[in-house]
């Protein structure tokens, strides 16, 4: 089809599940700041006064500084409810060492393979498109921006806004390129004294801000607290655990998911780091005008260095045969997975940014954050594809 609507949400990094991404990817940046080649995976669970982190790991942070990293993860957020609060929620760690059966196949040396091989199995996918400037899908980069919107007024003091927030934009595609919006939904926590109209009325300002001037959907479009109440929220209102909104951190919905979450992984996980890799790729593709839009995917074995296929989809829309654009990538970047570490300087603690608002379409970081961003394969495709 080339006309239809598309949906895309986001969440807020209140959300239960958010707060869960982010204490864990809190935890990863710990532990590489210590050692760049620690080895992490962490899972958190939230609930009403009540969090819990389990895993394995491997390097020099305790029990006790993971607790503390958590509890100041949700001061940040600017949890202090009764049911949900920085200071007086119950926080149990049960994170223990790493499997040596795991470490043998992922560390440089040992195991059946001695180069350095995947830390698991599996699937990872990047896309970019020319919806929006960041070459994201445009309706989930303004479903993020809403989202953001909403969490700067709270921060800059508009305290009838609660940390926990979703928002929904379906935009009205013609000829595959978004032309309108049909309708906007944000459900955000709010005091119990703002009304109904309050919230309305800094919700309608926040989407107007976003979207592109004569997008704004009509008034009866626009949902706002469609329930008719949000006072009770986050871990108090719905029990939250990493790894649950893999759609929303990605393209949401735009193009397919290998199942596999990102955050409280280390870069060795190429769950996180291979998807980085194949969004890195993708959008390289886009911005060297190889195609309009581009999906790629890596697929890896656990233990195993090199990637077991490269898979490329340009949708029709490339200026070359896509396995020719599939042989370059593979020339152009080293996908085992210290070459992806190493060509995006993952080995950082630069994670907890990424667990709200999306992993993707953000602006490159001066200290390496957001490196996956980065258009500098252009001329090296290029070069090579000529």
């Amino acid at each position: 089809m080339t006309s239809y609507v598309f949906t895309s949400e986001s969440v807020s990094e209140g959300h239960p599940d958010k707060v869960c991404d982010q204490i864990s990817d809190s935890i990863v940046d710990m532990f590489l700041a210590r050692e760049p080649e620690a080895r992490v995976a962490v899972e958190t669970l939230a609930t009403t006064n009540q969090v819990v982190l389990a895993g394995e790991v491997r390097g020099d942070v305790t029990h006790e500084e993971m607790i503390a990293s958590a509890r100041e993860v949700i001061k940040k957020i600017g949890y202090e409810q009764e049911g949900f609060h920085w200071q007086h929620a119950n926080i149990d760690c049960y994170v223990h060492g790493q499997s040596s059966d795991i470490a043998q196949g992922v560390d440089e040396g040992e195991g059946e393979f001695t180069e350095e091989g995947a830390g698991d199995q599996g699937i990872m996918f990047g896309y970019a498109c020319r919806e929006t400037p960041s070459l994201m899908p445009a309706p989930i980069q303004y479903a993020h921006q809403i989202m953001l919107k909403l969490a700067e007024l709270r921060h800059a003091g508009e305290s009838r806004l609660g940390p926990d927030a979703k928002s929904q934009v379906t935009l009205a595609y013609d000829n595959g390129q978004p032309v309108a919006t049909t309708n906007v939904v944000v459900s955000t926590q709010h005091a119990a004294n703002a009304t109904k109209a309050q919230v309305r009325d800094i919700v309608r300002g926040v989407v107007t801000d976003v979207l592109p001037q004569g997008w704004m959907p009509a008034e009866d479009a626009l949902y706002c607290n469609p329930t008719g109440q949000f006072i009770i929220g986050g871990p108090d209102g719905d029990a939250g655990l990493t790894g649950r909104k893999i759609i929303v951190d990605t393209y949401g919905g735009a193009a397919p998911h290998g199942g596999g979450a990102f955050s409280g992984k280390d870069p060795t996980k190429v769950d996180r780091s291979a998807a980085y890799a194949a969004r890195y790729l993708a959008k390289n593709i886009v911005a060297a005008n190889l195609a309009e839009k581009c999906t790629i995917q890596l697929s890896y074995a656990i233990g195993v260095a090199q990637p077991l296929s490269i898979f490329v989809n340009t949708y029709g829309t490339g200026t070359l045969d896509e396995q020719r654009i599939s042989d370059a990538v593979g020339k152009v970047m080293d996908l085992r997975p210290k070459g992806i570490r190493t060509h995006l300087g993952l080995n950082r603690p630069i994670y907890s940014r990424t667990a709200a608002y999306g992993h993707f379409g953000r602006d490159p970081e001066a200290d390496g954050g957001f490196s996956w961003e980065k258009v500098d394969l252009v001329e090296a495709l290029k070069a090579e594809l000529s």
